[in-house]
């Protein structure tokens, strides 16, 4: 089954020809670019968009993995803070993001000729709550991923299968994901919530979130590591440290990290 999904993978791509990439470095959008390259060699081109809302470590990620797997990469700015529709943070959000997005990406990509934009959605975004897909439908985006079936977890095993070390890479939504919803969006809260993430990743805290509300910044970790946390981090020093980032009080979440957590009061809101 696998095996097939590959092969239906690089058939699209071959039937192609030519293909740009909206590539963020994530495991779903890497595979992407790594079958996309493996069939259309320097006919394929992967791009990311760098802005306020991504960490500046996934940025460096995706260079690496860009240059691991061989394909073209380039780097455009793309400027959704600049949108009141995005930085007031309303529910649908993501559709905004996205469609600065792809309306930066389908005009470069006309102007080097690549007929097609293609993403990383994978199957099982198609039943989340991802306003941010119709932006790049409308926008004539394709996503290989979602078109053949292909769910979260069956990246990971095509991705271990092509022996991507970073196959099981936690998933990294842009950093404006950390806000609820209403809650306006700026450069500087954004740096700060990145320069927390960053900081907890150096201390080997990996799958986390730190939420910004208002003032607080809310830790999130798998529950499992949670008691660790506490019993081996210098807790004193890490509030000190988010405190100098701009934060007045830090919490440890105790549900845990949980993806999409934020989207719960949209689910208590149509009950």
């Amino acid at each position: 089954m696998l095996t097939q999904k590959l092969k239906q993978l690089k058939t699209l791509f071959a039937e192609m020809d030519r293909a740009l990439i909206a590539y963020s470095g994530g495991v779903d959008s890497t595979l992407v670019a790594k079958i996309a390259y493996e069939v259309l060699g320097d006919r394929a081109l992967a791009v990311t968009a760098e802005s306020p809302s991504l960490l500046a470590e996934e940025l460096e990620d995706a260079r690496i993995q860009a240059a691991a797997i061989g394909i073209s990469h380039q780097v455009v700015q793309t400027h959704e803070m600049e949108n009141p529709n995005y930085t007031s943070n309303p529910v649908n959000r993501c559709y905004f993001c996205k469609s600065e997005l792809h309306d930066t990406l389908k005009p470069l990509a006309q102007k080097l000729g690549y007929p097609y934009v293609v993403d990383g959605v994978n199957a099982d975004d198609l039943h989340d709550y991802r306003p941010g897909i119709q932006a790049a439908k409308e926008r004539g985006a394709r996503s290989p991923l979602a078109e053949l079936g292909v769910t979260k977890a069956e990246v990971r095993e095509l991705s271990k299968h092509l022996d991507l070390p970073w196959w099981d890479k936690p998933a990294q939504p842009c950093l404006s994901s950390r806000f609820p919803y209403g809650e306006e969006i700026t450069v500087g809260k954004l740096q700060r919530v990145g320069r927390a993430e960053i900081y907890l990743h150096r201390l080997g805290w990996k799958n986390l979130r730190v939420r910004s509300d208002g003032d607080t910044a809310k830790i999130e970790l798998p529950p499992e590591q949670i008691k660790e946390f506490i019993l081996t981090t210098n807790l004193p020093t890490l509030v000190s440290t988010f405190q100098e980032y701009g934060f007045v009080y830090v919490t440890l979440d105790l549900e845990g990290y949980r993806s999409g957590k934020l989207n719960q009061v949209l689910t208590q809101a149509i009950r």
